[in-house]
């Protein structure tokens, strides 16, 4: 491959040259399942999504490894304060998130390993690195120990001395040193007993940095290819994950990546600070296949500021490539053309995923294609589509996908098929009579009502404007 990727711990773009020919392994820090999923959360699922269909695309066979951290301090003070079990609280949200990312066409993960079924692994971790040297055990919490590994803060380019306590617990006290993190938590009075495991240092539950490096460990290896997520969870978690695990003794990680937020009123959107845009929400007032295009069009490290009006626009881009695909596959057949890949798009990914580059280079083959079909130029219409159509599988946006073909309702769909499909013999009879404000008045009707109408030597067809 040429693909190129932005290395958090580089610094810098780098080749990308995976650890095993012909296999490309990535693990992506998945949800705390403390509340509903918004479009922050989503946004990092669709952008290593295109990072998978683009290794896919290149031909490697892809492991993609996404937790679900369903055990923390937030889910037991959530699950307390609604009077239901964590584990059930939990769960709720785990199915709430599972549906907002299958809505907006995210591929599922090969393996998808919860915090809780686990432990096993984060106990053999701990004891590894308490072996070592690295951690220590105190009244049944257990601490990594910073100082003892000197690349602590090489990830994100901090110096030790420059650090503060690490804020994960409210027994400072029982550290070596404020800036050590918790690996193990115990169990406290007060909470539940269901949350709490046996170990070798007492019950208690993990922390939140243990878990990924143990399943890390389990599904992908010592040494796996790219590590992704958010650009908040940099630090601490992704530091933390680093030191334990090349402190245990792992490669771990040999590129790190990292998203852009999604921001509203300038600010990170975040359920701490009250300003999300929940999934659920989002895709009641645009179609999800558009709210996907919205997210995805940026490049995966900027950062997109919420607006409706960013959203209509983003929308209506969307909307211009459907109508050339859905009028060129009425004209040629929706499998005609070769599904070629233009270079500007290739190159476009193959530049840190550069989707801004690639979605312009969508735009401008459909110009192309709209030229070609009014000029009636079936043969390059047929190549048109099929390589606007393979560029936008890539990015998981096709129109004549069935996850975007078949809409959210399908008996509303033919409801609303059969309805205008008489509307429209209603008007053609008018025009075979001559009524022509007949046939006007049809169409200004359905016009109102968002349904554009277009005269083809083939008959008219139609399309959703809003």
């Amino acid at each position: 491959m040429s693909l190129r990727l932005y290395d958090t711990a580089a610094r810098a773009v780098r080749d990308f040259t995976p650890l095993r020919a012909g296999e490309a392994s990535v693990y992506v820090c998945g949800l705390t399942v403390q509340g509903r999923p918004h479009i922050g959360h989503i946004r990092a699922a669709l952008a290593f999504d295109v990072l998978r269909r683009w290794l896919m695309q290149g031909g490697l066979d892809v492991t993609y490894v996404r937790n679900v951290t369903d055990i923390d301090d937030k889910i037991l003070a959530k699950s307390a304060e609604h009077g239901v079990p964590w584990w059930a609280w939990a769960y709720d949200n785990e199915l709430a998130a599972t549906r907002a990312l299958a809505v907006l066409g995210v591929l599922p993960p090969t393996y998808e390993p919860r915090a809780t079924g686990h432990i096993p692994e984060m106990i053999v971790l701990m004891q590894r690195l308490i072996d070592a040297g690295h951690a220590y055990a105190v009244d049944g919490d257990v601490y990594f120990d910073v100082r003892s590994f000197p690349e602590y803060g090489a990830l994100t380019g901090q110096r030790l001395d420059d650090l503060q306590s690490a804020g994960d617990t409210d027994t400072d006290d029982r550290k070596r040193d404020p800036r050590d993190f918790a690996l193990w938590k115990g169990h406290k009075q007060g909470e539940p007993e269901t949350a709490s495991w046996d170990t070798p240092w007492g019950r208690g539950r993990p922390g939140w940095h243990l878990e990924c490096s143990a399943m890390v460990g389990k599904y992908l290896g010592s040494e796996f290819d790219i590590h992704g997520g958010g650009l908040d969870l940099r630090f601490p978690h992704h530091e933390n994950e680093l030191a334990q695990s090349c402190a245990a003794g792992d490669g771990f990680a040999r590129y790190w990546m990292h998203n852009g937020w999604v921001t509203l009123g300038g600010e990170k959107m975040s359920k701490s600070l009250g300003n999300t845009a929940l999934v659920d929400e989002v895709v009641q007032r645009v179609r999800p296949v558009e709210l996907r295009y919205y997210l995805v069009a940026p490049h995966y490290r900027s950062m997109i500021e919420f607006t409706d009006a960013a959203l209509d626009e983003a929308a209506a881009g969307y909307r211009r490539i459907e109508s050339f695909v859905k009028r060129a596959a009425d004209r040629v057949g929706p499998d005609a053309g070769a599904a070629v890949l233009c270079a500007d798009f290739t190159n476009a990914l193959d530049d840190d995923l550069g989707t801004p580059a690639a979605v312009a280079a969508i735009h401008e083959m459909v110009r192309e294609g709209n030229t070609a079909l009014a000029d009636g130029n079936d043969r390059a219409v047929a190549g048109t589509l099929g390589s606007v159509r393979a560029m936008l599988g890539v990015l998981g946006l096709d129109p004549l996908d069935p996850q975007w073909a078949s809409g959210s309702d399908e008996r509303l769909a033919q409801a609303t098929d059969g309805l205008v499909a008489l509307a429209l013999e209603q008007r053609q009879a008018a025009r075979a009579r001559k009524d022509f404000a007949a046939a006007d008045a049809i169409r200004d009707q359905l016009t109102t009502l968002g349904v554009s109408v277009e005269d083809t030597p083939h008959g008219p067809r139609w399309e959703l404007t809003r």
